[in-house]
């Protein structure tokens, strides 16, 4: 089976070489519509099939796998920060709460969905200081991440405690995916 990453991030390039070195990664340049219409997991997922099927429809031969990780406070998605503003508002809703990160994972193969799943994790943010915001910021680190924080860098000093996958807050349930992936 010919495996395809349709992700150019490299934390699930990262993660998926933990189940396996054999594939490739074609990022899936498609503009993303999250349907509010549907419930959180539903729309993370279709975010993800979205994904993989736009990579599959070039590489109908290949199998694709397609992932999206949103981050929601309350009922509200969070997705990455567009600027250093909105990460500054999203680290601030963030602070002293604990919150959801939804993974979904979607694996196709000639347009067809194969497998679609989602994981989620509950992660608790410790109170944070305007101060420990901008500093934050600073790193860069918060604009390329859902929730303007990465838990495997220094975000993870943000972190109070997690409920449920790791790898799922980093963009890629990996145990998950490795019992999916046995076709």
């Amino acid at each position: 089976m010919e495996l395809v990453l349709a992700s150019g991030s490299p934390r699930r390039l990262e993660l998926l070489k933990l189940i396996t070195e054999d594939f490739s990664v074609i990022p899936a340049d498609c503009e993303e519509h999250f349907d509010f219409a549907l419930p959180p997991k539903e729309a993370v997922k279709a975010l993800a099939i979205q994904k993989a099927e736009y990579v599959s429809k070039k590489y109908p031969e290949k199998t694709v796998i397609g992932a999206d990780t949103t981050v929601f406070c309350g009922e509200t998605p969070l997705g990455k920060p567009k600027d250093t503003d909105d990460a500054r508002r999203m680290l601030s809703m963030l602070s002293a709460k604990t919150h959801i990160v939804i993974t979904a994972v979607s694996v196709v193969r000639g347009g067809n969905t194969l497998k679609v799943f989602a994981e989620e994790t509950q992660v608790e943010i410790f109170p944070l200081s305007e101060k420990e915001i901008e500093e934050y910021i600073k790193t860069g680190e918060p604009m390329d991440k859902a929730g303007a924080y990465g838990i495997q860098g220094k975000g993870a000093l943000l972190i109070k405690k997690i409920n449920g996958d790791y790898y799922n807050v980093m963009g890629l349930p990996v145990a998950r995916l490795s019992r999916e992936l046995m076709l």
